[in-house]
């Protein structure tokens, strides 16, 4: 029996400062211990950081030897500056897309710019670019917040599958069961692209809380508990994240998870250990 190796990935946040531009080509450059496939660099609300997103995804292109994927969120934007942007990145080389709606600005109803929903800018892209770009949606196996119902939630998956999507990033979880239920709902719709799980690793807790709390991502009981437990220990909380973390790791990929997509906060330690534990190092 021949085993498929995991598909890994990081993702990045883009730098604002000198020093954090210096400190993320030491971490992206240690993390090519991994093999990655991409490095994804995320895409700030409202457009807020595209040109610094832009900068870092055309400086990991180029100089890292890793392809890398910029994050693109559609909601507030228009055709036209989305269309410049695909052109810029396609001038690039730049061959990957993960392609989200974003958050709706506080307080907005109603559509807001020319895109409402992500099948929309996944559509767009592949109206206008073919089969240039690698597309990367977003799911959530514990459902979207914003979610009317677990069905609405599926629906508006598939459409964006349908529109073109060739693989799926999910929201970070703690909980596998959730991943397996997801897959299995779509495995049920005839949907069969990749679903990666998103995986978040533990390194502060209050942190991650504020996180769990604002993306709706849920923070189980008995991890929130224990890790509030933990928080004044910074060396017994990395070791316990390490632990819960690895083993989630270990179940996914031996469940047939096809990859791990590694938010990495910008810090390479934890995904490192992370990825030696599951012998996913090269």
């Amino acid at each position: 029996m021949t085993l498929v190796k995991p598909v890994i990935s990081c993702e990045f946040f883009p730098p604002r400062t000198e020093e954090g531009e210096a400190k993320l080509k030491t971490v992206r450059e240690q993390l090519k211990a991994l093999n990655p496939a991409y490095y994804s660099v995320t895409f700030g609300a409202g457009g807020s950081t595209q040109e610094k997103t832009y900068d870092t995804v055309v400086d990991i292109q180029q100089n890292c030897g890793i392809d890398a994927a910029p994050h693109l969120s559609c909601i507030g934007s228009t055709r036209r500056a989305i269309q410049a942007l695909l052109e810029r990145y396609q001038a690039n080389q730049i061959h990957r897309i993960v392609a989200l709606r974003g958050d709706r600005p506080s307080g907005m109803a109603g559509r807001v710019g020319d895109f409402n929903y992500a099948n929309e800018l996944v559509g767009f892209i592949r109206e206008t670019t073919g089969d240039h770009f690698h597309i990367e949606v977003a799911a959530y196996p514990e459902y979207h917040p914003e979610a009317r119902s677990a069905k609405a939630d599926l629906d508006a998956f598939q459409r964006k599958v349908e529109a073109g999507a060739n693989s799926a990033i999910t929201q970070y979880f703690y909980n596998a069961d959730a991943y397996f239920r997801f897959v299995d709902e779509c495995s049920k719709r005839n949907i069969t692209i990749p679903i990666i799980p998103g995986i978040m690793p533990i390194n502060n807790f209050s942190q991650l809380a504020r996180f769990s709390d604002t993306c709706g991502a849920e923070l189980p009981r008995w991890l929130r508990w224990k890790l509030r437990d933990l928080e004044d220990d910074r060396e017994a909380l990395r070791a316990y994240g390490l632990e819960v973390i690895s083993d989630l790791c270990d179940r996914l990929l031996k469940g047939g998870a096809p990859g791990i997509h590694f938010y990495s906060l910008n810090q390479a330690d934890l995904t490192l250990e992370l990825a030696k534990r599951l012998g996913l190092l090269n």
